[in-house]
């Protein structure tokens, strides 16, 4: 999925004029971020063709802030170059490890009783099951 210079005139208004020294143009970023939308791969993952994935990850990110992804995602349904819907989905995986002391299990260990009862925390009653009436 990846669009042609043709195609590209049709939407380059919609994308920022680049200034400076850019080592990759606009289409080639366009197209980057299509393929990651097309085969859900990490940035990392980018082939080498595309260029620097860093690169091209943070002219997105800057683009997205901006608004200006959603005018060129607009722009391509209308001109019916790309039929895609792009959503956005977050998924969140993180695992916490926890020690095995704050999960909540007993410890293993004895516990050993003061002089005094009262002191040591221990219940004041005892439970004593008795028979009201004799059969």
């Amino acid at each position: 999925m990846e669009i042609t210079e043709a195609q590209y005139q049709r939407i380059e208004h919609c994308l920022p004029r680049q200034r400076g020294n850019v080592s990759l143009t606009n289409l080639q970023v366009l197209n980057a971020i299509l393929y990651v939308a097309e085969h859900g791969c990490k940035w990392r993952g980018l082939p080498k063709r595309f260029g620097r994935w860093h690169t091209i990850y943070t002219r997105m990110n800057r683009w997205s802030r901006s608004g200006v992804l959603d005018r060129v995602f607009t722009e391509l349904q209308r001109e019916q170059i790309v039929r895609v819907r792009i959503e956005a989905v977050s998924l969140d995986s993180t695992v916490v490890k926890v020690h095995p002391d704050g999960t909540g299990a007993l410890k293993k260990t004895d516990h050993s009783r003061l002089e005094n009862p009262v002191a040591d925390g221990l219940p004041r009653f005892i439970w004593l099951p008795r028979m009201l009436e004799q059969p």
